[in-house]
């Protein structure tokens, strides 16, 4: 039996590693609506869901390679900065599909998100389901408060998230 990620042996009726979903926050928090996927992470993390891990402040590609390669269930929220419309949420399977060019290319990070997701398919190191969540930010200058328009966005990718990471529901056992 594999341990999970709270570094004991599941009980029953306790989640397992493979049914834990880690969720990742990244962005520097410093670099206004760089830091949207850190805000999503810990709006998460205060609802203390038993299924869910969380990991904020991620800042290379490195680390996010590292964080997911375990895991089987990740969902990666950052900003994205395409010149497209701010406030404008992106998703995307990564686990079955390759990032198209023009998303996570500027990013504040040493390593960008996209480079980590390429590199981890290449080394057959990508999660089975990875989805990214994207934020098109509005102002990326020194400060710590979104923008209105991606504080309004990122209300909306969490209770996206919220739909996405809810427990299934099982079946009820049906003989007497």
């Amino acid at each position: 039996m594999k341990e999970n990620n709270r570094g004991h042996r599941p009980q029953d009726g306790e989640n397992n590693h493979s049914d834990m979903i880690l969720i990742i926050g990244v962005g520097n928090e410093f670099k206004g609506d760089d830091g949207v996927g850190i805000h999503v992470a810990r709006r998460i993390g205060k609802l203390n869901l038993s299924h869910v891990q969380i990991s904020e402040g991620v800042k290379d590609g490195a680390s996010l390679m590292e964080l997911w390669k375990n895991n089987e269930n990740v969902i990666l929220i950052d900003a994205a900065s395409t010149g497209g419309e701010p406030g404008m949420i992106y998703r995307f399977n990564a686990s079955k599909k390759t990032l198209p060019a023009k998303f996570f290319r500027h990013s504040s990070h040493n390593f960008s998100v996209a480079e980590a997701v390429e590199l981890s398919r290449k080394l057959a190191q990508l999660p089975p389901r990875l989805i990214i969540y994207g934020i098109e930010g509005q102002d990326f200058s020194d400060g710590i408060h979104l923008s209105d328009i991606a504080l309004r966005a990122s209300e909306y990718v969490l209770d996206l998230i919220l739909q996405e990471t809810k427990p299934s529901l099982q079946p009820l056992n049906q003989s007497r």
